[in-house]
């Protein structure tokens, strides 16, 4: 326990080392890590579980700002901590180039950086996502392996965002007790006080969704102690509203937005030192106040081992299979199970709409992943997400393997980013392909950080039908493709659902979509090798019967109509050949020669895709034939809609016709070429 003067120094030492990188950087949030330096102090030198030595230890307390735009507050605990990613030099090189000191926390870049944050909310969604995590483990393994709280610290622009109450209400459900969320209750925003847009009582939201809620004094110690005790104790997630004074001991800029996301500047910053009573150069912390700090860094030093010692003594099956979970190895015989399916499917030859499909593989799959937490955004039996093994998580009751997330299209995928983070389970869930407008943010993190987060997106063209434009993705694909590192499969038949799968399931650090379709689909892929051919990206599904004079590209539903066409341009004694293109981004990464023996331009080039052209370009070239939308869809049967834009069999007879009769010689008068 530490004295309050020892308290005051300690905090002291978060404010000036984060004022002092803003300052040198020229840019940046003084104002959050100044204001929130008490409530951080009580937390990691009091309650958060962790250890530096070992920052990855399983059983670890996960702490999420929310708020990223104090990243400074994070980095000067990290520092004084002693983690060893995090020294001086990295505070001092705050925002430049290189440092793992960015303008906001970047996983990967540190070790106690537990995810990604800096647009408002995401964080809290995040933690959603590790607290069920948590508890699922949990439910797995026992009290004695996994048992610890997350934390998450959100201003109040995380709150206001939407997100958060998808996020809060979904988390107030499910009862997720170890859940904390402490609020920086400061009143200002960079445009002034929150007042100016907002009058929301926040404990009250709280608190109509299922939350235990307490308030503090953000500045007093033991007040804050108390209300994390309080929160500790309770059978609900709970809000912590600690209020705060922005900036706190800047003598004309503490509680202004002046403070928020500029640098103090040096009169300010030497006037703050002195009404602080901080009489150390830029960036000098006493070794009396950096040794408590380090000596608080130990302080769960004996926790970890006395799990380590508990894990020890475990069944070693289930430790084996715990170490294999958190370090995101897939189940032996994984791959054989996909292989043998694929083999069942090339003798069954199913009709079916690749959702269905979707769905008959995460029965095999969830029997032998077992780490699978699936869920769906109120269109379970739309997006055909749950299989037989996939009980529902209810509160209470966390040992489940689904996810009911409501009708939460935002906190969904931010969850699905934690439930990644935390480790030892892959999560996937539903949604139609439009919607992954609502997604958007979250998956964009799931890129940035490189996480397996598979989204699974049924309703994926025109081909839904009758709900018309509004649920009619068209510049959905062409969107989601211009993220980098996101992998995005549509595939063909059943065989390819089975081969996209396995790809999103092996692709450890990237997140996949598997864009699937609402109609029935015929089997186009009768090979039966073992062989994962969508791996390549795109492959020759169908040669042409002689030196191919036209290649036809098509993705998904589409396939069929370029198989169709094909032997209607075959039997015109056309040479054609059919490309399937299940996923443009593992396309790629192949080598130039077989982009090269794909990429046919001494061809008529077709594309065929439901959705805009954009991106298409690169098989079909500038001069390319593209079949496909180039506006939005409309109401009506699927088999009317592909008649009504053109996108058929004789649109691509058609067109590969009037092409190659314009680039035929013409004749003169004498017959004459």
């Amino acid at each position: 326990m530490t004295t309050p003067d020892q308290h005051r120094q300690m905090a002291n030492a978060i404010r000036f080392l984060s004022a002092d990188a803003v300052e040198a950087a020229g840019s940046g949030h003084p104002g959050l890590p100044m204001g929130a330096a008490d409530i951080a102090t009580v937390l990691f030198t009091r309650f958060l579980t962790f250890d530096p030595r070992d920052p990855d230890w399983a059983d670890r307390d996960r702490f999420v700002l929310s708020a990223g735009h104090g990243s400074m507050l994070l980095y000067s605990l990290l520092y004084l901590l002693g983690y060893d990613d995090i020294d001086i030099d990295q505070i001092k090189n705050f925002r430049q180039l290189g440092a793992k000191t960015a303008g906001h926390p970047e996983f990967g870049h540190a070790a106690g950086i537990e995810t990604t944050t800096g647009p408002l909310g995401q964080g809290l969604g995040n933690a959603v996502g590790m607290a069920i995590a948590e508890r699922a483990m949990n439910a797995r393994y026992g009290d004695g392996i996994v048992d610890h709280y997350t934390y998450v610290l959100v201003g109040d622009g995380c709150l206001m965002e939407g997100i958060s109450q998808e996020a809060l209400t979904l988390a107030g459900h499910l009862k997720l007790n170890k859940l904390i969320v402490l609020w920086d209750d400061n009143g200002i925003t960079i445009d002034g006080e929150v007042a100016l847009a907002d009058s929301t009582d926040q404990a009250a939201r709280f608190a109509a969704s299922g939350w235990n809620t307490v308030r503090c004094d953000g500045h007093d110690p033991e007040a804050i102690a108390e209300a994390i005790e309080a929160a500790r104790a309770s059978e609900r997630p709970t809000l912590v509203a600690c209020k705060t004074t922005i900036g706190y001991g800047a003598p004309t800029k503490a509680g202004t937005a002046k403070v928020h996301g500029s640098a103090l500047g040096s009169k300010e910053l030497a006037a703050t030192r002195e009404a602080l009573g901080w009489d150390h150069e830029p960036f000098e912390v006493p070794a009396a106040i950096r040794d408590q700090w380090r000596i608080a860094g130990l302080r769960s030093s004996t926790r970890r081992k006395e799990w380590q010692k508990r894990f020890a003594e475990i069944d070693a099956e289930i430790r084996g299979d715990f170490e294999r979970r958190m370090r995101g190895d897939l189940p032996s015989g994984f791959v054989q199970a996909m292989q043998r399916y694929k083999r069942a499917l090339n003798e069954e030859r199913p009709t079916v709409a690749t959702r269905k499909a979707s769905e008959m593989v995460l029965e095999i799959i969830n029997g032998v992943v077992t780490e699978t937490i699936g869920g769906s955004a109120d269109l379970t039996g739309s997006n055909n997400t749950r299989t037989s093994q996939t009980a529902a998580i209810v509160p209470g009751d966390y040992s489940g393997r689904f996810v009911h997330y409501g009708i939460r299209e935002h906190a969904m995928a931010a969850a699905m980013n934690g439930l990644a983070l935390h480790g030892g389970v892959i999560p996937y869930s539903g949604t139609f392909l439009v919607f992954s407008d609502y997604c958007r943010g979250a998956m964009r993190l799931s890129a940035l950080m490189g996480q397996r987060v598979i989204y699974v997106m049924t309703h994926d063209s025109i081909g839904l039908g009758e709900d018309g434009p509004t649920h009619q993705p068209v510049e959905h694909l062409a969107s989601l493709r211009a993220m980098p590192v996101m992998q995005v499969f549509r595939p063909a038949d059943a065989v390819e659902t089975v081969e996209c799968w396995q790809l999103a399931l092996e692709s450890r650090h990237a997140p996949s979509v598997l864009a699937l379709s609402r109609q029935d689909l015929p089997a186009l892929r009768l090979d039966k090798h073992d062989e994962n051919r969508s791996a390549r990206g795109a492959y020759e599904i169908s040669p042409a019967s002689g030196e191919a004079e036209v290649t036809i590209y098509a993705t998904g539903s589409e396939v069929q109509i370029a198989m169709e066409a094909r032997t209607r341009l075959e039997r015109d004694g056309v040479h054609t050949r059919v490309v399937s293109v299940p996923c443009f981004e593992l396309f790629e990464q192949q080598s130039p020669e077989y982009q090269a023996a794909i990429l046919d331009h001494g061809t008529v080039n077709v594309a065929i895709e439901a959705g805009i052209r954009q991106a298409w370009d690169r098989f079909i070239g500038r001069d390319g034939i593209f079949i496909g939308m180039t506006g939005f869809g409309a109401s009506g049967r699927a088999a009317d809609l592909y008649e009504h834009f053109g996108i058929t069999a004789d649109a691509v007879v058609a067109a590969v016709e009037a092409r190659r009769g314009s680039e035929r010689p013409e004749e003169d008068d004498d017959g004459e070429r």
